[in-house]
């Protein structure tokens, strides 16, 4: 008969980021644990408050399910010896499997006969496992940061409290640091009460009646459900951020929503110190108007009911008007300085220890920024505004307010350049050279913002490549691999006419005239690079949902010329569609046996009309002639599916050159003549795509 599965870890409050990555991971070691134990069960549901981490299996079967598998042994001519008789050998299998002799039997595999014998297990009483099982998966979690406590060994995210290990109405009886299961649970810290679980059933709703919404999306709509409230009531938007929600849903157990005001006299201040300094600091949500600016009010969750709301509300207000007080402080503080006070102070900075001081950066990042801008032809006030820009992007760095809230880095460079009467172009590429800033932040909206964005960013990847800084596995403490995406995005989004290569050329010379010790060879430094930048265009075109063969195929042909690698892959996408393969296909396998042969081709690509001995091999030169054209005039517009068109063309010139001709004949003036004009045909389809990569 089937039961249900109860366990229960209590805890002082752990950490509310810590909470739904550690919930998670107790629901799938669960999931794991049964299926590895050959334990049924109807469903896995998972539970997690600041105080407790759960999991509820649902119809668990009361023992596993019996096995019967085939188990193979040694070959038959080791199992055997010439008379029939059971070897050594396969009597050790027959013991380590647990059968007699007698009950091995053979079967082929591979054309070689293998011995066999069918290994029979019964299953075992699910009760019998969980006493040794359940301590284990509830001590094998994995948090970011772990402590100890008392004299006990465990390292765990916070000390545990209390457990709850129930099987049905049974307790499962073990013990983890001093604290023995039980079927008691605690409700809310000043709301509730303990009470007892009497079945794993009952587990919500008895915490629910001592004030803990144990389930998580019922919390979460909860809180949902009180701001839109409130939003409705007062006619407020309330911007709700999806990492602040996440934040304060495992903050609390029982959630009420409440408002404040502040003074508005604040709001003289950029309004994103104001958002940062509630988000930030005090977890508040800021509330604004339907043109998106923000009002004197904020939104917060309390941990508790609707009693003393107002007095609740004061007190908040009270904490808040202290942290605007010390924003506004340091705003006008920052304000009695000037741009020059504060690039001197990022002399005194240290960037990175072999890489010198921020100001050491912002000189490299001006240098690269300016050769770039030159390398796309940038305009001359263009020119201007990206000098001026790189020269002081980094000037915020050392302000107060950002010294405080490091997130505003750029927005308050940004704010402080306009009263300090730079342009506004300036001040704006200022703000914008740090995007995109994450996964979901939009690329610099302007040229003079993308270039000094891109020179910023391959300053810090090419400075960190040389010095032998290379992301490895998941370890990225530079965040070079967000950089490196950023850098493509920006390509991407601009258009820029700049490759990758003329990208590593101008930052790696930039750093070599910076006078700094190289301590890697400049061609292993562009190697690394070349791979590093080429996994985050695969990553574009995955995104892009490029199947994965054609992925492949263009990234065969290599990814220097980021929008145009973008492009042919989206044109042999296209070509190798549903529809469109088959009549694809004769192309494909024109182009890989042109490729095959062209291998066998010297450096020369001198094809000499003279020795051609069959008009086949004339028709496809004048063949190859024209759609060169074609694919060069193509790739210079970026039409890269005209491109693949052309190429698309030669199939029926190959085919009928390879039935009309031996390419490897005797003499060997034609058969080099016949390579080259192969190998002058290999290169346009090569610098296109690895069509042998291609599936079918």
């Amino acid at each position: 008969m089937a039961k249900d599965l109860l366990l229960e870890i209590g805890l002082e409050e752990v950490p509310a980021r810590f909470v739904r990555g550690a919930m998670d991971q107790l629901k799938d070691k669960t999931e794991k644990w049964l299926d590895a134990s050959r334990l049924s069960y109807a469903a896995v549901r998972a539970y997690a408050t600041p105080r407790r981490l759960a999991v509820v299996v649902e119809g668990l079967a009361d023992k596993q399910s019996d096995v019967n598998e085939e188990a193979k042994g040694p070959a038959r001519k080791i199992a055997q010896d010439e008379n029939g008789a059971w070897t050594k050998a396969a009597l050790g299998f027959a013991r380590s499997q647990g059968v007699e002799p007698e009950a091995l039997f053979f079967k082929e595999l591979g054309g070689v006969e293998y011995v066999y014998a069918i290994k029979s297990s019964v299953g075992v009483e699910t009760a019998g496992l969980l006493p040794e099982a359940l301590p284990t998966l509830a001590t094998s979690l994995s948090f970011p940061k772990n402590m100890r406590w008392g004299g006990y060994d465990l390292r765990y995210v916070r000390p545990i409290r209390w457990l709850i290990a129930l099987h049905g109405d049974e307790v499962v009886p073990f013990e983890i640091t001093g604290v023995r299961t039980g079927n008691v649970s605690r409700g809310h810290r000043f709301l509730g009460a303990d009470t007892t679980i009497a079945v794993p059933s009952d587990y919500v709703a008895k915490l629910r009646e001592q004030r803990v919404l144990v389930d998580v999306e019922e919390r979460k709509q909860a809180i949902l459900a009180g701001i839109n409230g409130l939003a409705a009531e007062r006619g407020w938007h309330i911007a709700v951020k999806d990492d602040l929600l996440e934040e304060v849903l495992f903050l609390v157990e029982t959630p009420t929503v409440l408002s404040g005001s502040f003074d508005a006299s604040f709001l003289n201040i950029p309004q994103e110190v104001l958002i940062t300094s509630m988000r930030e600091h005090q977890r508040y949500f800021p509330v604004l108007n339907a043109e998106g600016k923000l009002q004197p009010h904020f939104v917060t969750v309390r941990n508790g009911d609707a009693a003393a709301l107002e007095t609740v509300a004061k007190g908040n207000e009270k904490v808040l008007r202290a942290r605007l007080s010390d924003a506004k402080f340091f705003y006008q503080e920052d304000q009695k300085g000037g741009i020059p006070s504060f690039l001197a102070k990022l002399e005194n900075i240290v960037y990175h220890e072999e890489l010198g001081t921020v100001a050491d950066k912002v000189r490299r990042v001006r240098a690269i920024a300016d050769k770039l801008a030159q390398q796309l032809h940038a305009g001359e006030e263009t020119r201007q505004d990206v000098s001026r820009t790189a020269d002081i992007c980094k000037f915020d760095l050392v302000t107060q307010m950002v010294y405080e809230f490091p997130e505003l880095q750029g927005i308050m460079g940004a704010d402080y350049a306009l009263k300090f009467g730079e342009r506004p172009s300036v001040a704006r590429a200022i703000n914008e050279h740090y995007s995109p800033r994450n996964a979901n932040d939009a690329p610099p909206a302007s040229l003079v913002g993308a270039v000094v964005g891109i020179a910023d960013k391959i300053d810090t990847i090419v400075g960190c490549f040389s010095i032998g800084i290379v992301p490895t596995g998941s370890q990225d403490p530079y965040a070079l691999r967000r950089q490196a995406a950023g850098i493509v995005s920006t390509l991407l989004a601009h258009g820029l006419e700049l490759t990758l290569s003329d990208l590593f050329r101008i930052a790696l010379g930039v750093h070599a005239e910076s006078g700094r010790a190289q301590k890697r060879e400049a061609f292993d430094v562009l190697k690394d690079l070349g791979e590093f930048f080429a996994l985050r265009v695969k990553n574009v075109l995955t995104e892009e949902q490029i199947r994965y063969d054609v992925v492949d195929a263009i990234l065969g042909a290599g990814a220097d010329d980021v929008r145009r690698t973008v492009l042919r892959a989206q044109a042999l996408q296209a070509a190798t569609a549903e529809g469109r393969k088959e009549a694809f296909r004769p192309a494909v396998e024109a182009f890989n046996r042109v490729c095959n042969l062209a291998a066998k081709a010297d450096d020369s690509r001198q094809v000499d009309a003279r020795l051609f001995m069959d008009a086949a091999e004339g028709a496809l030169y004048e063949a190859w002639q024209h759609a060169h054209g074609i694919v060069t005039k193509a790739a210079a517009e970026a039409k890269m599916a005209e491109a693949l068109d052309a190429l698309s063309g030669l199939s029926g010139p190959v085919t009928a050159f390879f039935e009309a001709v031996m390419v490897m004949a005797e003499d060997e003036a034609i058969r080099r003549n016949r390579l080259a004009l192969l190998a002058t045909i290999a290169d346009d389809v090569k610098s296109f795509a690895d069509f042998a990569k291609l599936n079918g």
